[in-house]
């Protein structure tokens, strides 16, 4: 797994948008963010465009992702928030330099097209914040973001829940939102789980659609090899008039119950204020014990 050089003072990171409209006044926290920690700004040619809900079109979205991966003057690509449109690019993408000369690409949400996308090509990328999310990141939240992207020491250490999974693993991290895992399967930018750690996050689903995308990851193999389970945020789940008869936690239970993985319930990353930041491609230790849920980047 490549890992992308970590930044500097005086370093650039653009800002495009992958997937919907993100305009300049709304770039002005992040910008500021950056800014206080001694980087430059660069704003994609998307961020302003208006395509419906998209930021410019399949073609412009893609041209300025394309830009900012092979400018040598920029050292990361901020995507600048979720929603969707990102799988309606990714194919429009040469990877072959940014293969050579990798560089941090960092968001949540539907970035986990990218995400994933990078981890079958070998190439480390965060799990982090947005330019749409700044504004209400806890300062802590911050931190964990600016310490990924200067390669300070990160690790997360929080209390267990009673229907955590015992275990003490080490492997690599992938993942990201259900959603879009599920709907990536059967393509190139289907990640592979054989003995590595998979974070698994969502939001505004109905509980039947988490059991359904589940038990489709499931017969796809992602639980088969896998060496334990981080599941993140899982807000605002639906259920209908005639209740499905799970929740969330009980959903993932179930169907990981005959794998005898460390499993971790509701940890500080996804759809929420307290969105920490992931190192995705790096080896972690991740240990669910009595007290605590443990979460080291090596």
């Amino acid at each position: 797994m490549k890992i992308p050089p970590f930044l500097k003072k005086g370093d650039t990171v653009a800002i495009v948008c992958t997937a919907r409209k993100f305009m300049p006044e709304e770039a002005k926290p992040a910008i500021h963010l950056l800014e206080s920690w001694g980087l430059k700004t660069k704003l994609g040619r998307t961020i302003g465009l208006d395509s419906c809900q998209l930021g410019g079109t399949d073609a412009e979205r893609a041209a300025d992702l394309q830009q900012m991966m092979d400018d040598d003057n920029v050292k990361a690509i901020w995507c600048a928030r979720g929603g969707y449109g990102t799988v309606r690019i990714i194919d429009l993408v040469d990877f072959t330099k940014f293969q050579n000369q990798p560089k941090w690409i960092m968001g949540f949400s539907d970035v986990t097209v990218l995400h994933s996308h990078l981890n079958t090509l070998g190439i480390a990328s965060l799990h982090s914040i947005m330019p749409f999310t700044v504004p209400n990141a806890p300062e802590d939240v911050k931190k964990t973001f600016k310490d990924a992207l200067f390669g300070n020491e990160l690790s997360y250490t929080i209390p267990s829940k009673p229907y955590d999974v015992k275990g003490k693993v080490k492997g690599e991290l992938v993942g990201g939102n259900i959603s879009i895992l599920y709907s990536l399967l059967g393509s190139k930018s289907s990640i592979n789980t054989k003995d590595k750690i998979l974070f698994i996050e969502d939001l505004d689903e109905y509980l039947y659609h988490i059991d359904r995308m589940l038990y489709n990851i499931k017969r796809n193999g992602y639980f088969e090899n896998v060496r334990g389970i981080i599941v993140g945020s899982m807000r605002d789940m639906h259920d209908n008039e005639i209740p499905f008869g799970q929740n969330e936690v009980q959903i993932i239970t179930a169907i990981m119950k005959e794998y005898n993985i460390p499993i971790a319930f509701e940890f500080c990353a996804g759809h929420q204020k307290d969105n920490r930041t992931l190192i995705l491609g790096s080896q972690v230790e991740f240990e669910v014990n009595e007290r605590d849920v443990k979460l080291k980047f090596n």
